[in-house]
């Protein structure tokens, strides 16, 4: 069934987005992030604990690496194939091997399988988030866009509430492996209802398909440059030999920095005004905010020797505020713009992580992590569906799924990154014994406020949000 869909000026409800010509896709959708959420919340929660079982403390960070870096090469395949075949099949294919990691994970017998098993697990998951953008782009109006980005934020706090804490019991009463384990069930019910749905939304324009086919062809090679310098970069990082240090970091920026400009709009590097700012900026965002985020676990578990149900309450404390924050800007973001939640956002990470780092000193009560990194939470609030709107309605129809898929490159390579950065600098406190790894985390945190100032100061580029379409047709029953 077709219906057209409402005015841009009329209000725009929540309840719009499960009218009938809308209701399987949002329910599919939402579906999906809620399991996204249940699998990034609830393995962050356990991985102290996966590092005390497996060993190798110093791959800690690939854990969370690896399943970027494989999500950079499925947002770039998936991009390209959302422009020239129906969305269920690329989305269908990613579940697959997002089922496939996962269970790897939950039976890997050493950390290296953990990685691998993880990678895959990302190649799988990069399917999912240019799949969400191009439906929503292709059929809602652009008055329900803000909406259905706060409703796929809300699928994050039932997960936010529950899923770090659940986590937490299983992986110290049971096995942390049931973690992984336990969602391949919840993939199959959330990933029916989504493919099922995706099924009914129409399929690209015939004259654009010729085009996309040989650009997925041209993206690939420049992806495996991505993830392939992204991982010499942390790799050389990571490295005790200053010699190989030197290599890996000029290598890896060799592959990585033209492959990134060649994936995304031009003059993304130069932080030109509007798509290309905001798709450059949406990588710092993620660099600060992983970058910290990532290690909360090993700073309340391993080095301040909390259990893990206080990381769990963070975690939860967390997710609840950045909903809070998307919830708020998507009510207010046609006054005051993109440009000002954008600039907001980055401030709130920056002092956020200010005052995470006295958390490190042992005078310092461990709970107060619970009221710091509330901040950058609303932060994240703030920019992250503010910056898909900026993106989604400066391009054309036929050019939301690279566009989308540039979005998504730059976001999972700023925590592929961020991640990386901060595990290379943990593993050298790990190394140097005594007090080092409370150094390290300090490091940390600090590199998550300089990377936020430094987005702050960038904020300005992102221009305003032009509205390329005000009414669209809903193609989906």
């Amino acid at each position: 069934m077709t219906q057209t869909a409402t005015a841009h000026a009329l209000p725009a409800r929540t309840a719009d987005l499960f009218a009938p010509g809308l209701r399987g896709l949002s329910i599919g959708l939402v579906s999906t992030i809620t399991l996204v959420a249940l699998e990034s919340l609830a393995i962050g929660t356990v991985m102290p604990i996966v590092a005390a079982e497996l060993g190798d403390l110093q791959l800690y960070g690939w854990v969370y690496t690896a399943f970027f870096l494989g999500n950079l090469l499925g947002i770039v395949l998936a991009g390209g194939a959302l422009d020239r075949m129906p969305l269920h099949r690329p989305f269908a294919a990613g579940l697959v091997l997002f089922g496939a990691g996962l269970v790897i994970g939950g039976l890997a017998p050493s950390m290296p399988i953990l990685v691998l098993a993880r990678f895959i697990q990302g190649l799988g998951g990069g399917a999912v988030g240019p799949t969400a953008y191009v439906a929503i782009g292709r059929v809602l109006p652009d008055r329900l866009q803000p909406r259905m980005f706060a409703l796929m934020s809300t699928a994050w706090v039932v997960p936010g509430i529950i899923g770090p804490s659940i986590a937490a019991v299983v992986g110290e009463l049971a096995s942390w492996r049931w973690v992984f384990l336990g969602l391949v069930p919840l993939l199959v019910v959330a990933g029916g209802l989504a493919v099922s749905a995706l099924r009914r939304v129409d399929a690209p324009t015939p004259e654009a398909e010729h085009e996309a086919a040989h650009a997925t062809i041209r993206r690939l090679p420049d992806a495996l440059l991505a993830a392939g310098g992204a991982g010499l970069l942390v790799a050389g990082l990571t490295a005790q030999d200053l010699r190989l240090l030197i290599a890996g970091v000029i290598l890896g920026g060799a592959m990585l920095l033209p492959a990134y400009r060649r994936l995304t709009p031009r003059g993304t590097l130069l932080l030109a005004l509007g798509v290309p700012a905001a798709v450059l900026l949406r990588g710092v965002m993620t660099f600060a905010f992983f970058s910290g985020d990532a290690y909360l676990p090993l700073l309340l578990q391993t080095w301040r020797g909390t259990p893990a149900t206080l990381t769990g309450i963070v975690f939860t404390v967390t997710t609840v505020s950045w909903t809070a924050g998307t919830w708020y800007q998507a009510r207010k973001i046609d006054r005051w713009g993109p440009r000002r939640f954008v600039s907001l956002g980055f401030a709130f990470i920056a002092i956020g992580a200010a005052l995470t780092i006295a958390v490190v000193f042992r005078a310092v009560p461990p709970e107060l992590a619970v009221v710091t990194w509330i901040l950058p939470g609303i932060g994240m609030g703030f920019m992250y569906s503010a910056v898909t709107l900026v993106v989604l309605r400066g391009s054309s129809p036929t050019e939301q799924g690279s566009a989308s898929s540039a979005l998504q490159l730059s976001d999972i390579l700023g925590t592929a990154l961020g991640t990386g950065v901060a595990g290379a600098i943990t593993a050298a406190g790990t190394r140097a014994g005594g007090d080092g790894l409370g150094v390290a985390l300090a490091v940390v945190f600090g590199v998550s406020l300089v990377s936020a100032l430094l987005g702050l100061l960038g904020s300005g580029r992102i221009g305003a949000v032009p509205h390329v379409q005000e009414a669209r047709t809903a193609g989906v029953d």
